[in-house]
């Protein structure tokens, strides 16, 4: 037991999953939040435009074109 405790006071972060593996487990975190974010706000925008209607020709030719870019980026997200 005593020999076990020693090996481990002894190894180097790195091998024990220190910070270099904590900082890169956090950055990935960090991307993948951010990119659900985004996800959901576009997903917002999109339930918002289909929400709205209108008589207007132009403005159904506007919301029509809004939410093709909208759908464009949804899907560049994957």
């Amino acid at each position: 037991m005593e020999e076990q405790m020693a090996k481990a006071v002894h190894q180097p972060e790195v091998e024990t999953g220190g910070f270099e593996t904590e900082d890169a487990r956090r950055l990935a975190a960090s991307r993948r939040a951010a990119h659900e974010r985004e996800k959901q706000a576009l997903n917002l925008q999109r339930e918002n435009i289909l929400s709205q209607r209108t008589s207007s020709p132009a403005r159904r030719q506007a919301l029509e074109a809004a939410l093709a870019q909208i759908e464009a980026q949804i899907g560049a997200l994957g």
